[in-house]
């Protein structure tokens, strides 16, 4: 099914030769285009100018500015960039003039391999059509030379990659022919580096940055056009919850290509119109799998993606009108600030999810009073009061047992989309320590390790350091730094980052400020350094739920 906004654009390339407004517009354009050219002006400087002069009057964009100076129709620059593509040895292109009109109407942006081929046919650079950054071959499409009667400037040979220095797209296809195909490539050849086991190779750099933040916005886009697909939705709604099971046992970044890619896909079913009851679904999906990424960019450390993914997650929950999802959602934004410093926040977060949630009984009434509870807690340690906030922690703690006892089996066993049993005792106990109540803390914590599966490290490792902090608060230096050294000891290698290790330093830190500089202390220090080097080779994160 072809979307509205393409229909639209398509109607607007066949009708051009009927529509009094594009004939004025390439009016004034042929006459700027004279009169540039008598005066010997460049092309960029034509299209400047009738960029300047259209745009007010029709909306005129850039990349048509372009083709206007140059006097050449739709299907002209279409056969220049399929000429670029034979001559560099690749599969002849999807783009087409609806895909270009799209493009000059401003409904699509080109993706990154369209978008160098534009360049190269006008010879400009991506901000001379309107898009910001550089052109993915990283070198100039500029060239200075004479430019009256549209007469080709002689070619640099170093201004034309060949085939290798460009990213090779699926079927000749482009990021922007559907949206994120070369998002989605980026995150697959991540994912294969990452199951190869390739060291270094895989960290979260700019480029898996941006394929995050295209997908993301594209799926924002998708969700303001309101329309929606059936396809295959048996089929994401189980991978969904798979998503959610592998939360607790999966390497952040390798999750996150997976969730994403998946993602992509609900993001390209949604743009197509749809029945009510499968808008609803989509959306649904939309919301767990944004929701899902926000968690894990906390993990990855992230956390201006991590509000983006959830500002998306509730765009997609406020279309299904379910209140529990709705609360899901922004119980799990809670956990920005409760991670990133602002308690305060959290807690607004956390009360607004206990009222979003209201009597349904769901996820999200347990998990919320547990993260009001943790937020009291830190406001408490902060503050140095402890009756009053310790007081209302454990009336948090009380409503989320009593809601725990209403979630259904299947919220039970999902740590991301329900909540477990053991991270209801994992989060008491957290709460416990930070009101210095380690008798108790130290019960609860050991009886939520014990809950734990052996392959669930990530809370394990952080239920170790809330145990190791006990022991320091009762003064026992020795047991907590062999606690802290076990705990770090037992991190497999996709998971020693920086987050994670932040308990381990603040527990050095508490140490040093309270008993100074120790034996044992430096040889834990030392061991950090070690995992240290690790984090910026992997440039992934531990995901503490």
């Amino acid at each position: 099914m072809v979307s509205p906004g393409l229909r639209s654009a398509a109607g607007r390339t066949r009708g051009a030769g009927t529509s009094g407004k594009q004939r004025k517009e390439t009016e004034i354009a042929r006459r700027i285009r004279a009169r540039g050219l008598a005066l010997g002006r460049s092309m960029a400087q034509i299209a400047d100018e009738i960029y300047e002069t259209c745009q007010p009057k029709f909306g005129t964009t850039r990349i048509k500015a372009h083709r206007l100076a140059h006097g050449i129709a739709l299907a002209d620059v279409i056969e220049q960039v399929r000429a670029l593509f034979e001559r560099d040895g690749k599969p002849p292109p999807g783009i087409g003039e609806t895909l270009l009109s799209a493009y000059e109407s401003g409904m699509k942006r080109p993706g990154p391999e369209y978008l160098h081929y534009l360049c190269l046919v006008y010879r400009v650079e991506p901000l001379s059509l309107g898009i910001e950054g550089p052109c993915i071959c990283g070198k100039a499409h500029t060239i200075t030379g004479a430019a009256g009667g549209g007469d080709q400037p002689e070619r640099r040979p170093d201004i034309f990659p060949g085939p290798r220095d460009l990213p090779a797209s699926p079927e000749g296809g482009d990021a922007g022919a559907d949206g994120g195909e070369e998002d989605e490539n980026v995150l697959r050849r991540t994912l294969l580096k990452l199951l190869a086991g390739t060291t270094g190779a895989a960290a979260l750099d700019s480029q898996v940055l941006r394929a995050v933040e295209n997908l993301r916005r594209q799926m924002d886009d998708a969700m303001a056009k309101a329309t929606v697909s059936p396809a295959m939705l048996d089929q994401w709604e189980q991978a969904t919850g798979g998503f959610g099971r592998q939360y607790m046992n999966t390497p952040p970044l390798r999750l996150l290509c997976d969730v994403l890619l998946e993602f992509s896909a609900v993001r390209r079913a949604i743009e197509q119109r749809q029945p009510l009851d499968v808008q609803e679904r989509l959306c649904r999906m939309a919301a767990q799998l944004a929701g899902l990424c926000g968690m894990i960019m906390i993990d990855l450390g992230d956390h201006r993606q991590a509000r983006a993914f959830f500002r998306t997650a509730r765009s997609a929950a406020d279309e299904t009108g379910d209140r529990a999802l709705r609360a899901w959602v922004t119980a799990r934004e809670a956990l920005v600030p409760l991670y990133y410093g602002d308690p305060r926040e959290a807690l607004m977060l956390a009360r607004k999810s206990r009222d979003l949630a209201g009597q349904t009984p769901c996820a999200a009434r347990a998990m919320a009073p547990v993260v009001e509870a943790r937020a009291l807690a830190m406001l408490s340690a902060n503050s140095g009061s402890n009756k009053e906030a310790a007081e209302q922690a454990r009336r948090a703690l009380d409503r989320a047992r009593a809601a725990f006892a209403q979630m259904s089996a299947s919220e039970r066993e999902n740590p991301a989309f329900g909540y477990t049993e053991r991270q209801l005792y994992f989060y008491q106990g957290d709460v416990l320590v930070r009101l210095g109540q380690t008798v108790e803390a130290e019960v609860i914590l050991e009886q939520a390790l014990h809950k734990y599966q052996k392959e669930d490290l990530l809370d394990q490792t952080l239920i170790r350091f809330d145990k190791a902090l006990c022991r320091l608060l009762e003064g026992d230096v020795e047991g907590a730094l062999d606690l802290g050294i076990d705990a770090i000891e037992q991190i497999e290698k996709e998971f020693r980052t920086e987050l994670l290790l932040r308990p381990a330093y603040d527990l050095i830190k508490k140490i040093q400020t309270k008993y100074g500089e120790l034996p044992k202390l430096k040889s834990f220090r030392e061991l950090l350094a070690e995992r240290a080097i690790d984090t910026t080779e992997t440039g992934l994160a531990v995901r503490p739920t």
